[in-house]
């Protein structure tokens, strides 16, 4: 009988799925969802993150049986934790029953539909009324929408919730991550299937690696801090965060990654998808707006979509616990790394629905218009456990991203002013 216990060697990954343990060395370098989402659970049960990201539970666990160990023990939950366990794959099967993993074809054929009219009214508003000032700007706002709208549907098929099929989802993930957005969808299920697995934990969640610009969290400014290797002044990163964060973050970095990921990689279906989008930009818009023009309309379009997007996606996480893996159950797991913004029309199409981000964590395959349905089922089984469960205004959540980043950067030099004294 083997042991499940958190870390492990490089020599002999050991990973708990159902009681059973599976040597994942080897396997690791070919998991189609990337190796480092499932060395993540090195030494731990991963079986609550095995049911949430796979739609097909006895497919899937066809590949498992060359790698199989043998029973294993599971020493990282208490008693009540295997309870909740327990209780939360019963609520999996009451989701399933009500039909709640079923999309809508309705709801992402319209959605994908007005997308596609928001891109065709940016072409169309400067081509029959010019390149003035007043349609360059109009223009830039419906492209601007029409990329923070396609990020939110880019993340409907990268999450294979809209079609039965895996290679259809791959497929419009391509269309829409790649030719309307102009990324890679392989580097963004590289990362994003990272942070659902292991969410706002340090040194596993790329979504906190941030320590080269911002601190954020209660422990990672004190870790900073003892290091004393860095250069910035995070005392002050809630005022530089608005140069640094929005503004920068789809402009450069993003662009920077995803195209440094095609290229080390090899990825060409990713490339082609990729030009596609700039080939695109430039027969639209240069013969209007020339190569200087059409590079400003470009970049002006990346800094709305790029505000849009950091704002929204770091309003569930960045003011929520920033801690080192603990090995929890899924439930406290998720919880204590997102809540939820209050539902209304608006709320739902600003955030893509995104505002039930504790249930899109908990069931990340469930399409996100059936989201709401299951939070009174998810708030009930909180209550139970007493995992608290927050959900707060939109302006709220936005202004509590700089109240946390202001928090973690007085925690910071604090911790500087303290180890210097010592």
């Amino acid at each position: 009988m083997r042991h499940l216990a958190i870390g492990t060697t490089n020599s002999s990954i050991l990973q708990g799925l159902y009681n059973q343990a599976y040597d994942i060395t080897t396997w690791a370098r070919r998991h189609p969802g990337g190796s480092k989402v499932i060395s993540h659970y090195a030494g731990q049960d991963a079986s609550e993150a095995f049911r949430a990201f796979h739609p097909d539970l006895n497919h899937v666990k066809k590949f498992l049986k060359p790698i199989e160990l043998g029973p294993v023990i599971d020493e990282n939950h208490t008693e009540k934790e295997k309870d909740l366990i327990k209780d939360m794959d019963e609520l999996n099967k009451t989701a399933e029953k009500m039909g709640l993993f079923k999309p809508s074809v309705t709801f992402f054929t319209l959605h994908l539909a007005h997308i596609l009219a928001l891109e065709a009214a940016a072409f169309l508003v400067m081509y029959y009324f010019g390149t003035g000032w007043i349609p360059f700007i109009t223009s830039c706002i419906l492209f601007g929408t029409m990329e923070a709208q396609a990020a939110w549907t880019q993340h409907d098929y990268g999450h294979v919730s809209v079609f039965k099929s895996v290679t259809l989802n791959h497929l419009l993930h391509h269309f829409t991550m790649g030719f309307l957005k102009g990324a890679s969808p392989d580097w963004w299920r590289h990362m994003h299937y990272q942070h659902h697995a292991k969410p706002n934990v340090m040194d596993k969640d790329p979504d906190v690696r941030l320590d080269q610009l911002f601190v954020v969290g209660q422990t990672m400014p004190i870790k900073v801090a003892k290091k004393g290797d860095s250069k910035m002044p995070y005392n002050l990163q809630h005022n530089y965060f608005f140069a640094l964060g929005p503004p920068l973050l789809f402009p450069v970095f993003f662009q920077i990654m995803t195209i440094r990921h095609i290229i080390k990689r090899r990825l060409w279906k990713d490339a082609l998808s990729t030009f596609g989008f700039y080939v695109k930009l430039l027969v639209l818009y240069y013969p209007m707006l020339g190569f200087w023009w059409t590079l400003a309309f470009y970049e002006i379009t990346r800094i709305i979509e790029s505000h849009w997007f950091t704002w929204v996606s770091q309003s569930n996480h960045i003011p929520m616990e920033i801690e080192e893996d603990r090995a929890e159950a899924w439930l406290p797991l998720q919880l204590h790394a997102t809540c939820d913004i209050e539902k209304s029309f608006f709320n739902d199409w600003f955030t893509g629905h995104l505002n039930f981000q504790i249930e899109h964590h908990l069931f990340p395959r469930m399409p996100r218009h059936n989201l709401y349905k299951v939070a009174p089922l998810v708030k009930s089984l909180c209550e139970k456990y007493g995992v608290k469960y927050q959900v707060k205004s939109l302006g709220t959540a936005f202004v509590d991203i700089v109240k946390s980043l202001k928090n973690s950067g007085e925690l910071w030099e604090a911790a500087c002013h303290a180890h210097h004294i010592n």
